[in-house]
């Protein structure tokens, strides 16, 4: 195997897309060290592989420090830390950059920084300009860094599909924000493979940004009607009219728990799709998953009566 021995060491890899990503890597014979600044949070891990395969390390991206103890013998690192709310330039950038230059001064043979589909220096969102600005410090601490832009990414433990299935199961009339928003859903198996294969012939992607999305282009509006239809709950559907969800946005957005922020409403004014000047899956052997293909497995539980529930009409 291309990545067998191998030490890929993957700051936030106890998270979403760090399950996936590790159990790929794990699969092709590497050996998966997790860095978080709490390891505990990342124990889930270690079964996923053979004895000895996973290690972890304790360590903050926005601390230069950490980060270099953290790739020693390292072989490969990965970059998966982000936030949606926050100090964006910190974690975003400070913490992009001190992972490339720790890679480049520990003579690591790849690395792989996951961005975002609407990374932009010129942005006007906070958090796609940080994007932006981070992919431009990691290829100037490293050159022949990679880096993947993925679309929203769905799965089983995703903070997106599945908070719209909890609010479409808890109310009969539903509000959507960005009803004409137009996103490319990508599985995380299908990013997960993507970065795997990278990993495995690193020169061939060196310097190269790809942006990763799934078969089908969908609105917010539709896609929220498609979540409704797999969870079987009639549903009325309230598209929130611009203007107000930029009040929203502008006059409750910094409050906890507010249903959109400033920064959330500047992202939704652009379509979050892939680029026809950018590889992606492809590039990498990968064939894009459709949400219908394997939603079910995990939306049972939002049907009254989980797989056992009558079907009903959809709104």
């Amino acid at each position: 195997m291309a990545l067998d021995g191998q030490l890929v060491c993957i700051f936030g890899g106890g998270g979403f897309l760090g399950r996936y990503i590790s159990q790929q890597l794990l699969a092709r014979g590497a050996r998966v060290r997790i860095a978080e600044r709490d390891p505990k949070n990342a124990m889930h891990i270690k079964p996923l592989g053979n004895l000895g395969q996973t290690q972890f390390a304790s360590a903050d991206v926005t601390k230069k420090d950490s980060v270099v103890r953290a790739l020693h013998d390292c072989d490969a690192v990965i970059n998966l830390v982000g936030i949606l709310d926050g100090d964006f330039d910190n974690v975003h950038v400070t913490g992009a950059r001190n992972i490339a230059e720790a890679a480049a001064e520990a003579g690591c043979k790849a690395l792989i920084q996951i961005s975002a589909i609407g990374a932009d220096t010129a942005s006007p969102s906070r958090y796609g300009r940080s994007k932006g600005e981070a992919e431009a410090a990691v290829l100037e601490a490293f050159s022949s860094a990679i880096i993947m832009r993925p679309s929203i990414v769905f799965g089983r433990e995703d903070q997106f599909i599945n908070r719209f299935a909890g609010l479409i199961r808890m109310l009969p009339i539903v509000p959507i924000i960005g009803s004409d928003t137009k996103f490319q859903p990508v599985f995380v198996g299908d990013v997960a493979k993507a970065v795997a294969a990278a990993l495995e012939t690193p020169s061939q992607y060196a310097g190269q940004i790809f942006e990763l999305g799934g078969p089908e282009v969908i609105t917010m509006g539709n896609l929220n009607r498609r979540i409704a239809a797999m969870i079987q709950r009639d549903r009325s559907f309230i598209e929130v009219p611009d203007f107000v969800a930029r009040l929203m946005a502008t006059f409750t957005g910094f409050l906890p728990g507010a249903p959109i922020t400033s920064d959330q409403y500047k992202m939704l004014q652009k379509d979050n799709i892939v680029s026809e000047n950018r590889r992606g899956l492809k590039a990498f052997g990968v064939a894009a998953t459709p949400l219908a293909s394997v939603a079910r497995g995990w939306m049972e539980k939002y049907i009254a009566h989980g797989r056992f529930g009558t079907r009903a009409k959809a709104g």
